[in-house]
Formats: C-alpha cells, structure tokens, sequence
C-alpha cells in the first residue's frame, strides 16, 4: 500500500517541514503552498505521525478529479472501495476546506461526501456506519479548489499540534506546531553545538517544552493516539506501528543542551512546570518565576527565543495585575516592557541571540535596535515576524537611530 501523502503546515513553514520529512523518513519531499507531498507507505505515514514537530496533520490521498457541484463529488466519493476503509460498526466524520470554489454550502459538500460512504457500505454490507463528530474511527478531509477535488483519509486525527501533555494554558497559547516551525526557524535542534535556550516569557511552556523534547530525542507524537490505529488498512501493520514506537522510545537520551525558561506570573510557571512533567521533559527545563526585564543569563552565551506578550503579564511579579490582551501598537506598556527589555539585554546579555515572534512590524523600533533577520511566520491568521537581534554590550546608537522599514 503506497501513496503520495499530503502534510499540510502553517504558511511560510513549508520548506522546514521539507526538511524535517527528509530527516525523518529519508524520502525528499515536494513543498507546495500550505504542505509538503512525499511518495510512501503505511509505515511512513505513521512514522511521520509519530516524529513530526511541524506537520499539522498526515493525510492519505483516497481519489481526486473535477467537480461542478456537490453531485459530483457525491459521483467523485462513491469511487472509492470504502468498505477497504471503514465497517458499518464503526464511524466517520467529513472535514471540507475551500479555495475559489463554487460550492454555495461546504454543509452540505461535507453531507454528500458522508451519503457516498454509506451508500457504498449499505450495498455492500446491508448496514451503514454513523457519524461521529468528537472521535471518528474514520476522519475524511475534503479539498475543493475552483474546479478540482481531492479526498483524503486523515491519518492523525486529532491535529498533530495536540501532542498529548498540555492541560494547563493561559490565554492564547502558543500551538506547538508553531514552536516547532520557530525553532525550525532559527535552525536549534537540540543538538550540543547549538548552545543554551531560553524562553524568558513562556507562558505555559510550549517552546521551552518542544525545545527540551528535541534535546531529549523524545518524539512529538510518544504520548497520544492517531486515527490510523482504528482505520482498517493500518490494522494488519500494528506490529509495525509497536515497533516504530519501541524505536523511538529507545532513542530517548539525557539533554544534549540546557533550556531554561520563566515567567513573571507564578501562575504561569507552575502551569509550565505541570506541563513540562507530563511531556517527559521536568528534567531537561530549568524554570525559574522572574522578570524577564530583571533575570539575568543562565550562561555566558546562548539563545533567546520568545513569543512576547501581547500587552499582558508585563506587570512586574508581585503586583498582582494583568492587563487584557492588546494588538502591539507601540504605545503604552509594550514600549515601555520592550523599552526595558533591550536595555536589560544589552547590559547583561552581551554575545546572546534573541528572536522574538511578534504581529508588529515596527518591534524594532521600540526595542531601539536593528536586527540582523526577520522570517516571516503565519500564527493562525495573524501575518508575524520572527525577528533576530544579536546582542552586544553598551548603547548601540547607532542601530537606536536606524529607521524600520
């Protein structure tokens, strides 16, 4: 059983992911808009969902070919031998995603895809499977563009972001796809000659977390379940799947590199410190309740990457105040927080790197300093910057006048 699988990613994470296919798999694959193609089989499906960091989720290519209106895919969706895939006993949801199409209601599309799948277990079997929205054995994925169809078995299920060991967050918490692309990003594998990380704002952990399970070799996906071990053509290859997870447990080591992290708020660092012990990694994190404008370096050098706040939990510890979420506007407590914290950085943080993923294009400007990078980064709908600051001792005036573009 061979196929050309589709892994879908956040925008601008495509050639990461690509890169993290041929790691995992040693397969390259193809990176189109929104996702990366490579030939495979059973056993590369389940081992990408069991290794991806970035991938959103793996999908199984089932049919494809043209469409007018929802008719044709019902015609489109009878096609496929369903009866190889799914018993009466058993259950489906239908999960449709559109571009330039013509369709009036994706419903309804979602609706025909499920009557084609019944139909075709009725005729053959006598009985029809149900739908089940929360945790179907058998997931669909509908892609309609203007005039072309594709369905897809979606092997993981739940989205692969869900890695099976965050329970506490804080508002708008950081997807752990997205950490992974960020660390993709600045090209840290937890590898030693990568050096020291340091999450001085973490939230709830998810980059400290994903950082200390790469340096720690544990897989993304160790702690959860995926739809392929209900669907019927994985069920002969569960021995592989044992297998594939033997293999990767036995390749879980001590840290090859520290990360540390904190968070003004005790409320957020006992949350991340929950969530640390759930993923395997409590260990490998040092985690620390402190001011990032105040907290001085764990090491003489190292990394810094973080997803600032928003306007929030910048109240220094102890006052008891959260501010509500804001959009970066360059005013208020964000100049004053990011203000501070390149001063902070450039008296103590001399020969560090800082990345900061942020929506607002003009950080630069109020941290008085001209980076050396910027990547553009998608988190959900929110157009970012991943931006780079290389840290050196004393006023740097000459970047404090430099004009953002």
């Amino acid at each position: 059983m061979r196929a050309t699988l589709f892994l879908p990613c956040a925008s601008g994470s495509e050639a990461w992911l690509a890169d993290e296919v041929l790691r995992i798999t040693g397969r390259t694959g193809e990176t189109g808009r929104g996702g990366v193609w490579v030939e495979g089989d059973a056993r590369m499906a389940m081992q990408l969902n069991l290794e991806s960091r970035i991938a959103q989720r793996v999908l199984w290519p089932l049919i494809d070919g043209p469409y007018r209106d929802e008719h044709d895919l019902y015609d489109l969706a009878r096609r496929v031998p369903w009866v190889d895939w799914i018993t009466p006993q058993q259950t489906l949801r239908v999960d449709v995603v559109a571009m330039q199409s013509p369709l009036q209601s994706l419903n309804f599309s979602a609706l025909r895809i499920k009557d084609a799948v019944c139909d075709v277990l009725r005729e053959a079997t006598g009985e029809r499977p149900s739908v089940d929205t929360r945790r179907p054995d058998l997931p669909i994925a509908l892609f309609v563009g203007p005039e072309h169809a594709m369905l897809y078995a979606d092997t993981s299920g739940d989205a692969l972001f869900k890695r099976g060991w965050r329970e506490d967050t804080g508002e708008a918490p950081l997807k752990e796809t997205l950490a992974a692309s960020m660390l993709a990003a600045i090209g840290w594998q937890g590898r030693a000659e990568d050096g020291p990380l340091l999450d001085p704002c973490c939230g709830a952990g998810t980059i400290a977390i994903e950082a200390a399970q790469m340096a720690c070799g544990i897989a993304a996906g160790s702690l959860r379940h995926f739809a392929f071990e209900r669907m019927l053509p994985f069920r002969a290859q569960m021995n592989t799947w044992r297998e594939l997870q033997r293999e990767a447990q036995a390749r879980v080591h001590a840290p090859q590199v520290p990360v540390f992290a904190g968070d003004v708020s005790f409320r957020m660092t006992d949350f991340a410190q929950r969530n640390a012990q759930r993923a395997g990694v409590a260990h490998a994190i040092e985690l620390k309740t402190a001011d990032a404008l105040q907290r001085l370096p764990p090491m003489p050098r190292g990394t810094i990457l973080m997803n600032p706040p928003y306007g929030e939990r910048l109240a220094a510890k102890g006052t008891g105040t959260d501010t509500s979420r804001e959009g970066f506007e360059g005013g208020g407590s964000s100049a004053e927080f990011f203000g501070g914290l390149a001063a902070h950085w450039k008296r103590h943080y001399a020969g560090w790197t800082a990345w900061l993923l942020t929506p607002d294009m003009k950080l630069p400007g109020l941290m008085r300093l001209k980076e050396s990078r910027r990547v553009p980064l998608r988190n959900g709908a929110i157009d970012c910057r991943l931006f780079r600051f290389d840290m050196v001792a004393g006023s740097n005036k000459p970047a404090a006048r430099e004009t953002v573009p």
